[in-house]
C-alpha cells in the first residue's frame, strides 16, 4: 500500500512576502472607512524584513531579510505614509551586485568558501525601531543601530550612541522609562562563553553607563524586562555551538542546541548601578518576548511573557520565509512571581489558553502594574502549523478575560500597539498594519482599545503591500 502525499499549498499570508516590498515616498493615505480620532497625533513606525530574496535566491530564515520601515504620520492636516529600506552597507552592496553576498542568522555566505570569513553576517536593521527626539533608530541585535530621519526615513548611517565601542551589540528591545526618560538595553557578545553588556542611556539614547555580566556558554537572549527598580533577564537552556559557525559550515540557527536539563537561568539586575543582584534557576522554557514586569506590594517581581515549551519556534520562523510552514510552535501568556534578592521563582501561572506573541502594555505602564496586555494571537479555529498570527487581542488582568478582534478570514495583522489618546488618558487606540490576502493589499487599522471586538474606528489605505514584519513604535506628537 502506498500513500500519496498531497503537495503543500501556499496560504494567503504567503502572498505578502512572495515579492520584495516596494518603497513609496511620502504619500497622503486615503481613509477607507471611519475617521481618525482627534486625539491620535504622532507617528507610527514599523520595521521588518522587506526583502527575502535576490536574483531568485531566497534567504535562509525570516530573520535574514533586509529591513524596511513604514512611517505613518498622523497630523491635523491628515495622514501620510512613507516606506523605505534601511540603506545598510550590506543592502547597498547586494543591490549593486544584484545578488546575495552575505551570511546571516539562517544562512552562510554564498559563493567561494572564503566568503564564510569575509562576509559572515550582514547587519539587516530589520527587527525594531526606537523614535528619539532627533532621529529614528533601526534596531538589529547583532550590531549597532542605524540612524534615520524621522520624517523621510532617509538613512544617515550607523550610530554608536556615544558609547558602543567596536564589536559591541545593541539589542532590538530597549526599555524606555517614560517618567525618567532613561533608556535601558543590552547586547550579547559571543566568545568561548558569552558576555552580557548592559547599557543605560539618557532620553537622546546617549549611553551614560555600562556594565558586564558573564553568561553560561553562548545563549540566545532576545528581550528582557524592566520591573520597577530591576532589569530581569531569562536565559533559556539554549546554547550555541560556535565552532561550526566560525568554520563557516553551519548557520547560527542550525547551531543552537536545546538543553532542557540546564533549566532557565534568571538574572536580576539593579537598574541604578547595573550590578547583579541575584542569579537563580527554574524550569526550562523559551521566550522571545516579554509583556511587562513590576514589583508588587510584597516586594516580589511579577513578570508576564510569551512562553514556549521548547525552541521549535525557531524552526517555524525559518519556514515562514519559504511561504509554507509545517511546524507547530505554541506559546502562551504566562505570569511568574520571583523574589528579587534570590531570583527564586515562587509561582508560574498560565494566564490564558491561547497563542500569544508580541505582547505589549501602554508605554506609560512599562515597568509598573498594568491592567491590560495587548497581543497578537491565532483565531481559535486556526491550525497554527499552517498559519501566521491572524488576530489581535487584549487580556484584562482585573477580570481575567480575553477580548479578541473579529478580523475577516485571510486578514493578517502585525503586532498591535496601544496608543494613549492625547486628550483622554483613559482612552487607548490600538494600531496595527493589516495584510488583506483577499485583495492583496495592506491597510492601517485603528481600533478602540475598549471595543476590540467591534469594527475598527478607522481604516487607511497603503499604496503598496507591506510584508509581514516584527516590531514597531509610536511617537506621540510634541
Amino acid at each position: 500500500m502506498t500513500t500519496t502525499i498531497q503537495p503543500l499549498t501556499h496560504k494567503k499570508w504567503a502572498q505578502a512576502i512572495a515579492q520584495p516590498g516596494k518603497e513609496f515616498p511620502l504619500t497622503p493615505l486615503p481613509i477607507l472607512s471611519g475617521q481618525v480620532p482627534e486625539g491620535l497625533r504622532g507617528t507610527l513606525y514599523r520595521n521588518g524584513p522587506g526583502r527575502l530574496e535576490r536574483g531568485g535566491v531566497h534567504v535562509g530564515h525570516w530573520f535574514d531579510g533586509d529591513g524596511a520601515i513604514l512611517a505613518v504620520h498622523f497630523t491635523d492636516a491628515g495622514v501620510s505614509g512613507v516606506y523605505r529600506y534601511v540603506q545598510t552597507a550590506g543592502y547597498q552592496e547586494e543591490t549593486a551586485a544584484g545578488k546575495l553576498l552575505y551570511g546571516n542568522y539562517g544562512m552562510t555566505a554564498p559563493g567561494a568558501i572564503w566568503n564564510q570569513w569575509l562576509k559572515p553576517v550582514k547587519n539587516t536593521a530589520n527587527t525594531s525601531v526606537l523614535a528619539l527626539p532627533d532621529r529614528l533608530l533601526a534596531l538589529w541585535e547583532g550590531g549597532h543601530p542605524h540612524s534615520l530621519d524621522l520624517q523621510t526615513l532617509e538613512t544617515r548611517g550607523l550610530d554608536n550612541l556615544n558609547g558602543l565601542n567596536q564589536g559591541l551589540t545593541y539589542s532590538a528591545h530597549p526599555k524606555v522609562d517614560h517618567q525618567t526618560g532613561e533608556i535601558f538595553n543590552f547586547g550579547v557578545i559571543p566568545g568561548l562563553s558569552g558576555t552580557l553588556n548592559l547599557y543605560k542611556s539618557d532620553l537622546t539614547a546617549k549611553i551614560i553607563q555600562k556594565a558586564e555580566v558573564q553568561l553560561p556558554g553562548i545563549p540566545l537572549i532576545h528581550d528582557f524586562v524592566l520591573a520597577g527598580q530591576y532589569l530581569i533577564f531569562f536565559i533559556p537552556p539554549l546554547r550555541l555551538n560556535i565552532f561550526p559557525v566560525v568554520a563557516g559550515i553551519s548557520t547560527y540557527s542550525q547551531s543552537f542546541q536545546w538543553k532542557p536539563e540546564l533549566g532557565t537561568e534568571i538574572l536580576v539586575i539593579d537598574r541604578e548601578t547595573l550590578s547583579l543582584v541575584s542569579r537563580g534557576e527554574t524550569e526550562p522554557w523559551y521566550q522571545w518576548h516579554f509583556a511587562n514586569g513590576y514589583v508588587d506590594v510584597s516586594g516580589d517581581v511579577v513578570v508576564d511573557f510569551a512562553r514556549y515549551q521548547d525552541f521549535n519556534t525557531n524552526k517555524y520562523l525559518g519556514e515562514v520565509a519559504t511561504g509554507k510552514t509545517l511546524t507547530s510552535a505554541q506559546s502562551t501568556l504566562t505570569r511568574i512571581h520571583l523574589q528579587p534578592q534570590t531570583a527564586k521563582v515562587t509561582s508560574v501561572q498560565k494566564l490564558i489558553n491561547r497563542s500569544c506573541e508580541f505582547p505589549h502594555v501602554p508605554k506609560t505602564n512599562l515597568g509598573k502594574l498594568s491592567r491590560y496586555i495587548y497581543m497578537s494571537s491565532h483565531r481559535e479555529d486556526t491550525d497554527i502549523s499552517q498559519e501566521i498570527l491572524n488576530t489581535i487581542g487584549r487580556f484584562d488582568h482585573r477580570t481575567q478575560t480575553f477580548t479578541e478582534a473579529n478580523l475577516p478570514e485571510n486578514c493578517y495583522p502585525c503586532e498591535s500597539l496601544p496608543v494613549e489618546d492625547a486628550h483622554n488618558s483613559q482612552q487607548a487606540w490600538v494600531l496595527t498594519v493589516v495584510y488583506d490576502g483577499n485583495s492583496h493589499s495592506s491597510e492601517v487599522w485603528i481600533f478602540d482599545g475598549d471595543r476590540l471586538d467591534t469594527e475598527p474606528v478607522c481604516r487607511l489605505g497603503l499604496p503598496t503591500v507591506i510584508p509581514h514584519g516584527f516590531h514597531g513604535y509610536f511617537q506621540n506628537a510634541k
